[in-house]
């Protein structure tokens, strides 16, 4: 799994599809606006044939700043737009896979020009899955109507799961006739481990730092305030705008910590995260210190596969 940061955050994926067999690849995530749909497809395409049908396409929208300071294009409102987006990508892959012409007009998008020389040949693989980063219910929405999983930001709690997230994108499954044992609901919050009590306050200390940063945007207040933390988030916004950042972590509470992480000992871990997670996502981001003996990993991943969750695959039709 890559994410888009100092680096491009496809190009990793195209060693690892040809250095291993069996792990899934995956962008966590690609932002969608800056690339066209068809440009993305593209790549994508090569991932799913190289990788012989082990790639799932994730996208993000990003805010509006990095779209338009830092990528230089204009904005739009994201859900619909990338309600469009998807559904474009899926006609240009229709069109190499399947021969369909194409022919494709959306509110933002209209493809209708694939001759011979740029379409490559079939691959005889399922097409690829995509699933987006979703927050607001707008977008969560948009996940359950078109997409094949969502992947929820780390600012996530069970009560946000149980609350907000899973209904709307259970809306979402209804309007587009889609099926929750076909959609992955990826992760939200954090996952806190190690041998003893001490690695695991020092992990609880990263995230901190990142329940501060993440909790200073505008854009998460509504899951703080889901637990009354108004307050916190409003303060950490300012702190920011006044450029304190070193000083944020410290307005974070073990508390507010444990809200958005599930922290354990390797004993604890377990189930730790079925109490958070379990029955609700399905796939979770787990991170072991690089200490941890390869044995005692798949022990571990071995329990956490127990752990109750709805999703059984991805449709495999075109």
């Amino acid at each position: 799994m890559t994410a888009e940061l100092a680096h491009d955050v496809f190009t990793p994926l195209a060693f690892a599809a040809l250095a291993t067999e069996r792990i899934e690849l995956t962008p966590s995530i690609a932002v969608a606006f800056p690339r066209s749909p068809t440009v993305m497809a593209s790549q994508a395409w090569d991932l799913q044939a190289n990788s012989k049908g082990r790639f799932v396409l994730g996208l993000g929208s990003q805010v509006r700043g990095h779209n338009e300071r830092r990528f230089g294009i204009s904005w739009s409102p994201p859900a619909p737009r990338l309600r469009d987006y998807v559904q474009a990508l899926r006609a240009v892959w229709r069109c190499w896979e399947k021969g369909e012409k194409l022919d494709y007009r959306g509110e933002h998008y209209k493809l209708t020009l694939m001759t011979p020389d740029f379409s490559p040949e079939p691959t005889g693989l399922p097409m690829v899955p995509v699933t987006i980063a979703a927050v607001g219910e707008a977008m969560l929405r948009v996940a359950g109507e078109v997409c094949d999983g969502v992947r929820l930001h780390p600012l996530c709690s069970r009560r946000y799961l149980e609350a907000i997230a899973l209904p709307r994108m259970a809306e979402g499954m209804r309007r587009g006739g889609r099926r929750r044992a076909q959609f992955d609901v990826f992760g939200g919050g954090f996952v806190v481990t190690g041998p003893d009590q001490k690695t695991v306050a020092d992990g609880m200390e990263w995230v901190r730092r990142r329940v501060a940063f993440y909790g200073s945007t505008r854009s998460y207040l509504p899951i703080l305030s889901l637990h009354g933390l108004d307050e916190l988030g409003l303060k950490l916004h300012a702190m920011s705008v006044e450029g304190r950042w070193g000083e944020m972590a410290a307005e974070v509470s073990d508390e507010v910590v444990r809200i958005f992480a599930a922290c354990g000992t390797y004993d604890e871990i377990a189930r730790e995260i079925e109490g958070r997670y379990g029955g609700l996502a399905d796939s979770i981001e787990l991170n072991f210190p690089t200490d941890a003996a390869v044995g005692l990993q798949r022990e571990l991943l071995a329990d956490i596969r127990q752990i109750p969750h709805a999703f059984e695959g991805f449709a495999p039709g075109w």
